[in-house]
């Protein structure tokens, strides 16, 4: 973003007391910007408190050490009901229903670029901002378009392709036109006490905690063993719960053979473990119902584009197929390893994010 957004005067920034927004921040301020600083509590087991990545006592203490730098006020907002209800409920269910959820798409949409962007508008801000590593386009029409951060080693584009366009109206991305390197630089120069610190990992509410160990505690009933079949339903071995277990996973699985065995596949219904060798992986189609699109996309025709089907994964060729009720066929030329279940597929032309789906069994 720039200054030349001449309506733009009162900017909420999403802090997390790391190097990115704390550079957001600083960098607005210094375009001569009304700042305000907020973030978010969410939920942490009980005693876990320090452990939860997002918005550990640290964390706080150093978003409000640098809004204090910077002169801007700074708030912390509580959401840990609301984040408990509709993120943590929906990584447990996700895995009782068989699929490997990915809780932070969910939290982009609803917590963060819903209840703290609300937050913002209702006390008078003009725009949202966040540290994330992505772009912004308006074309003359008015519409706004997703793109790739320019630094692709960092790109988040997959992880903002389900918000809406009214969101990404109110939405600034002032690192989407740097590199990581050009952001610490710039936290040096404002002498930020974060500049050289490491980037959080996704997952906050885990903690310091294995997924596994975390469903065994809220969902034991996703780690119930079972059988473990080939794809013609001969039985090889036992497994320790589905949920235990990914797509193309090929450690862990302790069936000895002289070409390793790959899941293939998870039958929820039958609890059964699906197996093969490394020929055997990969699909040529998903499903996806209801299609997040940005903006209209030539909606009653079929295009190509390229897919990636989990978080900075690699993009594949595609044919994308219109159905009813809005719904998405994707058809790749190859097939491609490690689709799953509740991961996202996102759909990009060149830079440009077109939109995307949770994949479907």
């Amino acid at each position: 973003m720039g200054s030349e957004d001449k309506g733009i005067l009162h900017i909420v920034v999403a802090m997390s007391g790391g190097v990115d927004s704390s550079t957001v921040a600083a960098l607005l301020v210094e375009q001569g910007y009304q700042v305000t600083g907020m973030m978010l509590r969410l939920w942490s087991e009980e005693g876990k408190e320090c452990s939860n990545r997002c918005c550990t006592p640290d964390s706080v203490f150093a978003a409000r050490r640098i809004a204090a730098m910077l002169g801007i006020p700074f708030y912390v907002i509580d959401a840990q009901q609301l984040f408990y209800e509709q993120i943590v409920n929906y990584f447990i269910n996700g895995y009782k229903s068989g699929e490997t959820p990915n809780p932070c798409i969910l939290c982009n949409q609803s917590i963060r670029w819903g209840f703290l962007l609300n937050h913002a508008l209702s006390i008078g801000a003009d725009a949202f901002a966040t540290g994330h590593y992505a772009r912004l386009m308006k074309d003359p029409e008015g519409n706004i378009h997703l793109l790739k951060g320019l630094d692709k080693a960092k790109d988040q584009s997959y992880v903002l392709s389900m918000l809406s366009k009214t969101q990404l109206q109110k939405t600034l991305l002032p690192l989407g036109e740097m590199e990581k390197s050009e952001v610490r630089q710039h936290a040096r120069r404002f002498n930020l006490p974060v500049a050289e610190k490491h980037d959080s990992q996704d997952l906050c509410f885990l903690g310091d905690k294995d997924y596994r160990d975390f469903l065994t505690k809220y969902a034991p009933e996703c780690l119930r063993p079972g059988k473990i079949t080939t794809l013609d339903g001969r039985k090889i071995g036992d497994h320790e719960g589905l949920a235990a277990y990914t797509i193309g996973q090929r450690k862990g699985i302790r069936i000895a053979d002289i070409d390793p065995y790959y899941v293939i596949d998870k039958e929820f219904n039958s609890n059964t473990l699906i197996v093969g060798k490394k020929f055997q992986l990969g699909k040529k189609e998903i499903m996806i119902r209801n299609f997040h699109w940005i903006n209209d996309v030539n909606v009653d025709k079929d295009f190509i584009a390229e897919v990636m089907v989990r978080y900075r994964a690699n993009l594949y060729p595609a044919y994308i197929q219109k159905l009813d009720n809005n719904d998405v066929q994707i058809h790749f030329d190859n097939p491609v390893r490690d689709i799953t279940a509740g991961q996202l597929a996102v759909v990009y032309q060149g830079d440009e994010v077109l939109g995307g789906g949770f994949i479907q069994k």
